[in-house]
């Protein structure tokens, strides 16, 4: 039996597509009596006729990328998007790299291993960006012997 009409209406009623119209195969025989509109909104009512669920996009995917992300992975060139600056500003990364240097430069004057014009020539180095880290501050002060006599 053709319930192709029943189909369209009943469509047009529920405001769906025509996919997801469902009649009840136990309504059958009286949903192929209704021939109008009315007929159409009682069977809807009575549920013999239903409209199916929307079908979405699964999240199963996101939810394992995400897990795979917190657990450290996908982090490689191939998983970042934007430039470098794109995660810390140049500015963010300068400020990281030279306060610990001019920290360790007071210390190292405050301690008196270093003399003060010492350590302004050393902060104009690091304000130059001469080094790379406090590390490289150290050995670069024994290897020139610049520590106080």
């Amino acid at each position: 039996m053709r319930l192709s009409t029943q189909k369209r209406l009943a469509a047009d009623v529920m405001n769906v597509g025509l996919t997801r119209v469902w009649i009840d195969p136990a309504f059958e025989d009286e949903v192929s009596l209704a021939i109008t509109k009315n007929d159409i909104r009682r069977l809807v009512d009575e549920g013999a006729i239903q409209a199916r669920q929307k079908q979405g996009v699964s999240r199963g995917r996101a939810r394992f990328r995400k897990h795979q992300i917190r657990k450290g992975q996908r982090k490689g060139p191939g998983g970042k998007k934007g430039k470098n600056t794109a995660v810390l500003s140049k500015k963010d990364r300068w400020m990281m790299k030279i306060r610990p240097m001019r920290k360790e430069l007071k210390k190292l004057r405050t301690d008196g291993k270093i003399t003060s014009r010492v350590y302004r020539d050393l902060y104009l180095k690091a304000k130059g960006n001469a080094f790379r880290n406090t590390g490289h501050i150290k050995t670069y002060i024994t290897e020139r012997k610049l520590g106080a006599k």
